[in-house]
């Protein structure tokens, strides 16, 4: 078992001057488009609020899909997570969800595919903006695919003993501070066994332990679009240079465009006609869910 001494902590003066720059600088950007990293009021450590949920149980299998994934996060206990004011954040699809404290656990339902999963360190509540953060432990692509639980542990002092057989060993989840992990190992002594559960309360609220199934389908959605729309414009200007392209004329400026069918255009409609099939999914799921209707007595 490798095993590591925590980074060094700055001393106090130089946090609350970092910490009252970040506040300065987010307050100048907040309203310009930037992509703001912050937990405040979502951040508290076990140091002042020990986790105080049930002991370690895998949901039912019943309460989850199996036609997706199943993710759980898990924090062993040390005396070094014991002493921590703040907790680190956990973001998945750059969508904050919850701080993981000492000795805890807790999961997320997610679609399957490609999920980008960071965990940040914060600084009074804040951890960096765009591409700029103040603490990254990790940034890392996981592929999940519909019907499999993961285990991903989280350990500033000692990485796991065994390494993931199904991962690169570069891979970013292979290495550092958080790690997938087999069932057989987690589920081992002084694993996510010993955990308890990451309640939700007024001093560290989140928003785990739930499906987020619909958020990674819409987010996926739109990235997938976004792509299609980059692929476009550079397939209209190859066809430019090709001579496939009819250019407006100087009366009609509305005019003009391919002369041939363009490939991205037909992978846009068959994108949009998915998610329309999704949707439609999604109402019959909720009007069975209600009953069917609204009764009136």
């Amino acid at each position: 078992m490798k095993s590591r001494m925590p980074h060094t902590a700055p001393a106090a003066p130089r946090l609350l001057i970092l910490s009252f720059r970040a506040l300065a600088l987010c307050a100048l950007i907040f309203g310009s488009g930037c992509t703001v990293y912050q937990s405040i009021g979502k951040s508290t450590g076990a140091f002042l609020h020990p986790v105080s949920g049930h002991d370690f149980v895998h949901i039912p299998n019943d309460e989850w899909n199996r036609k997706n994934a199943l993710i759980y996060f898990y924090r062993t206990h040390s005396q070094w997570a014991a002493d921590e004011i703040e907790a680190p954040s956990v973001y998945i699809d750059d969508a904050h969800y919850f701080n993981l404290r000492n000795d805890s656990y807790t999961w997320l339902e997610v679609s399957p595919g490609e999920r980008q999963i960071a965990m940040r360190r914060p600084l009074l509540g804040l951890e960096g903006m765009n591409s700029f953060s103040l603490s990254l432990i990790a940034d890392a692509a996981l592929k999940v695919e519909a019907g499999r639980i993961y285990y991903l542990r989280y350990n500033e002092l000692t990485e796991p003993e065994q390494a993931h057989p199904d991962l690169d060993p570069e891979h970013p989840l292979a290495q550092g501070d958080l790690q997938l992990v087999t069932r057989d190992y987690a589920m081992q002594g002084n694993e996510i066994v010993t955990t308890r559960f990451l309640n939700s309360d007024l001093l560290a609220p989140n928003h785990a332990a739930t499906s987020i199934v619909e958020i990674n389908e819409d987010e996926d959605f739109e990235r997938r679009m976004d792509t299609l729309e980059e692929q476009r414009e550079l397939e209209i200007e190859r066809l430019e240079q090709e001579g496939n392209y009819e250019s407006a004329s100087w009366f009609w400026p509305f005019g003009g465009g391919p002369t041939v069918p363009l490939e991205t255009d037909r992978k846009i409609e068959q994108l949009e006609e998915d998610y329309a099939q999704l949707e439609r999914a999604r109402e019959r799921q909720e009007e069975a869910e209600s009953g069917g209707g609204w009764w009136i007595f």
